[in-house]
């Protein structure tokens, strides 16, 4: 059967560049995403606050698109050290990533945070991307699909839709450690999801869902290609240009 939602490629560089190396990667990417010339493919870079305007310049006129990795809830105000989503949009951005694990985690942020983030990336005219994902002791005691429906019916504002919303499914246990869940428990994951989107939205069937955790391009493949799974959230893989193309380049 005929794919129907367009695959999205997004890469999470996280902590990491500075405007020398930045600038050098997201011209690469810019780059082989030229050559390659897909136009039945997105692919995104969240590089961080710093270089989100130097890296929209950077990729200009090549499909990439730019987010950020984080917004506040507020548009302005007395919150030292935050970003605003206008202030991305401002300087280029189209994305924002909102309630990654590892923001959950560090920075306490909880399911209400996440859906008041990803209203005010809504406010600003960016698409935000909703993560969710378990641990692996929630895993290991058999809770995945429900806390997987929790922080969904917890983190998705109401009224959205399949235009306005995009979720990646990443197991916390899986991030940066080198291990996968097995594709058949990633396509359960996101049919599980997808399930539970039908009951928040309209257009469930529309929602692009992405898998992230040690995606790479050795086993990009196999991932893209499981049941649900409408593109891929990259993080360490995505910080050399060659191993982002080739996980674009299996979708």
């Amino acid at each position: 059967m005929a794919r129907t939602r367009r695959p999205l490629i997004a890469g999470n560089w996280k902590m990491n560049g500075l405007a020398g190396d930045g600038v050098a990667l997201a011209r690469d990417v810019a780059s082989g995403a030229r050559q390659a010339g897909w136009t039945d493919r997105d692919l995104l870079v969240c590089p961080p606050a710093t270089l989100v305007a130097a890296v929209v310049e950077a990729v200009k006129g090549s499909g990439v698109l730019v987010g950020g990795q984080n917004c506040h809830a507020k548009a302005n105000g007395a919150h030292t050290g935050d970003i605003a989503a206008e202030m991305l949009k401002d300087a280029g951005a189209t994305y924002v990533i909102v309630g990654h694990s590892e923001r959950r985690a560090d920075c306490g942020e909880t399911d209400a945070v996440v859906r008041a983030k990803a209203e005010a990336a809504w406010r600003a005219g960016l698409l935000p991307i909703v993560c969710i994902g378990e641990t692996l002791a929630e895993r290991e005691a058999g809770k995945t699909l429900s806390v997987l429906e929790a922080q969904l019916k917890g983190s998705v504002p109401a009224g959205a839709t399949a235009s306005t919303l995009v979720v990646a499914y990443e197991p916390v246990w899986a991030i940066g450690t080198g291990k996968t869940p097995t594709t058949p428990e990633v396509a359960a994951a996101h049919a599980h999801i997808r399930k539970v989107l039908g009951g928040l939205l309209a257009d469930a069937d529309k929602v692009r869902l992405l898998y992230g955790g040690s995606v790479k391009g050795s086993n990009a493949a196999e991932l893209l290609a499981a049941g649900d799974v409408d593109g891929a959230l990259v993080g360490g893989a995505s910080l050399k240009a060659d191993e982002f193309l080739a996980i674009a380049k299996a979708a």
